[in-house]
């Protein structure tokens, strides 16, 4: 029997945007909604430089804290909230989203976005968390965080803006956001 070798494995990217975007992609709801508020950030990479060409996904619940699982989460009809969003960084690392703020999944938890982060030098996705502020004990009850060492945990908590929240993502280095693992992932 002849010897086989593993394909060799492949970073993510570069993107190329003829086959990602969608109409509304980053606009969960529309920017005009009373209760929009605005997820954004810039990410970075291990010297600090922004990564101009990443590509982020956002997953939440709705504001009630229930999490949507319907078909046809790229519909954006105006009303219908999907729970989900793509956006990528633009040539400074910026991303920006148009969503509401999510409620609580169960009692006690810390409300949160899910962001999934794909970037040139990544072989596989990124999944953190951006938990809101406003709570501190629920901060401080929530089972994920609790996990995460304390001096740790600032780099998975979202700054409060006037008009929403300001969460940055560092890939490497000093301050490196801290990433997630989810079986199966």
């Amino acid at each position: 029997m002849p010897h086989l070798t593993a394909t060799p494995g492949q970073t993510i990217g570069p993107f190329y945007g003829y086959a990602l975007p969608f109409e509304a992609d980053a606009d969960l709801v529309p920017p005009g909604r009373p209760d929009a508020v605005r997820l954004h950030g810039v990410v970075t990479d291990g010297a600090g430089s922004p990564v101009p060409d990443a590509l982020l996904e956002v997953w939440q619940a709705d504001a009630d804290g229930s999490v949507p699982q319907r078909p046809g989460s790229l519909r954006r009809d105006g009303w219908t909230f999907t729970g989900w969003g793509r956006c990528a960084t633009d040539d400074a690392g910026g991303y920006s989203f148009t969503t509401v703020r999510p409620g609580a999944t169960e009692p006690g938890a810390a409300p949160f976005f899910l962001i999934t982060v794909f970037a040139r030098g990544l072989t596989n996705r990124l999944f953190t968390r951006a938990y809101l502020p406003h709570d501190q004990a629920a901060l401080e009850g929530d089972r994920l965080l609790a996990g995460v060492p304390a001096e740790r945990r600032s780099t998975l908590i979202a700054a409060a803006e006037p008009t929403g929240y300001r969460f940055d993502v560092r890939l490497q280095g000093a301050d490196e956001t801290v990433f997630l693992t989810y079986p199966g992932h």
